[in-house]
């Protein structure tokens, strides 16, 4: 409701059922989901009215979706709303929401980069380094990234969501 004539978007008609499926196993515990996305506010907001579909291909993006079939990789972004009304009808509540940088750093990412990294040669630890900046940064997977952790039967911050519970953007 709402968009503009015109407006594309993605259409993901699978999402509830598989996390209805998914829950039915859960008796007590978390779901945690990490993916590239956005609140349903940012994710049909009329900057995005070509939706999210792209492709990419040995690690870079290609303009044509249907170029290569098979050869490239296609993703979209997910709606995070979507997942957390889904979770909400298969009896799951939100444990979290926030960005990828945010949850690696609420679960001790610089800790365990500092213990990878010892005793390692220079060269070894920059290319830890910058494979950590590249899960981390703003500009790179860090914001773009977001961590959704669906609940039941379990109470309390969970790690991960008490730096930057971006909860209430659902």
């Amino acid at each position: 409701d709402g968009m503009a004539p015109g407006f594309v978007s993605e259409l993901r008609t699978r999402d509830a059922a598989w996390l209805a499926d998914t829950a039915a196993t859960l008796e007590r515990g978390a779901i945690l989901l990490v993916d590239y996305g956005l609140p349903r506010a940012q994710y049909y907001h009329p900057s995005r009215a070509g939706g999210s579909l792209c492709a990419f291909r040995q690690h870079r993006r290609v303009n044509d979706v249907l170029a290569n079939p098979g050869i490239q990789d296609l993703t979209a972004w997910v709606d995070f709303t979507g997942l957390a009304e889904a979770g909400a009808a298969a009896g799951l509540t939100v444990g979290g929401f926030t960005t990828q940088a945010h949850y690696l750093i609420a679960t001790g990412v610089e800790r365990e980069l500092a213990r990878l990294s010892a005793g390692r040669p220079e060269r070894a630890q920059l290319a830890l380094r910058q494979s950590a900046a590249t899960l981390m940064l703003p500009g790179e997977m860090g914001e773009r990234f977001k961590a959704l952790a669906l609940i039941r039967g379990i109470h309390g911050p969970l790690a991960g969501f008490g730096g930057r519970d971006l909860s209430e953007s659902l």
